[in-house]
């Protein structure tokens, strides 16, 4: 016998519950362990219903579906949730992926995708309805084009020196050998180094490698 995957349905309307618990049981595989119309309580819930996976409106009485994901993240737990929401808003598409959030549908677009959709986070992927896909690479350009601005700004500050000194750094030479050839002190060669990390917003020298290959800067002293 296979295993069942539990699901437990939260939305303040119940004519949408029963509308996905039709559709629903049309897999065998499936076995709705409960369902809530607020989010009081919820996390608790799911986690007596020993639930796999939790399909959940944004938009709730008590405790909204940000809440209840946060509550999730602060409690540790792994249940894979899915939002069906009426909001297709950026920003909040941004937020309930960072929260933890497995997959995103519009209930306009959910239909027979809502099947398919449990069935990919059970399995550990992510599943978004093609109009939320449509979002999602918005906001990726949207920050690609904001981080390659920040780091052409950061190029721009770097002085002739610590870019020679990036250089070396990328052939892994020490703080010494990197004096020797510059004619600077250890020390100085240090201070360079402190200078870049705060430039580009890295924490330690492997930063800087992978700042430098990212951005192509390894060869621009050579």
């Amino acid at each position: 016998m296979e295993t069942k995957i539990k699901i437990h349905l939260a939305d303040d309307h119940q004519v949408l519950i029963d509308g996905l618990l039709a559709v629903l049981k049309t897999n065998p595989l499936f076995e709705v362990v409960g369902f809530s119309l607020d989010g009081e309580g919820l996390v608790d819930r799911v986690a007596e219903n020993d639930a796999h996976v939790l399909i959940m409106d944004i938009n709730m009485p008590e405790k909204d579906g940000i809440q209840v994901l946060r509550e999730f993240s602060e409690k540790g737990f792994t249940c894979k949730v899915i939002i069906l929401s009426s909001y297709d808003d950026p920003k909040l598409i941004k937020e309930v992926i960072k929260l933890g959030a497995s997959g995103y549908l519009t209930k306009q677009s959910a239909g027979e995708s809502i099947l398919d959709a449990i069935m990919a986070v059970y399995e550990g992927k992510q599943y978004f309805s093609s109009n939320i896909k449509d979002k999602i690479f918005d906001i990726f350009t949207e920050n690609n084009h904001r981080e390659a601005l920040k780091a052409e700004d950061a190029i721009a500050n770097i002085t002739t020196r610590e870019l020679e000194i990036l250089g070396y750094i990328c052939e892994e030479k020490s703080g010494r050998d990197i004096g020797e050839l510059l004619n600077i002190s250890p020390n100085t060669v240090e201070t360079h180094r402190k200078n870049l990390m705060k430039k580009l917003k890295v924490k330690s020298s492997v930063g800087l490698v992978l700042f430098a290959t990212k951005h192509n800067l390894i060869n621009l002293n050579q």
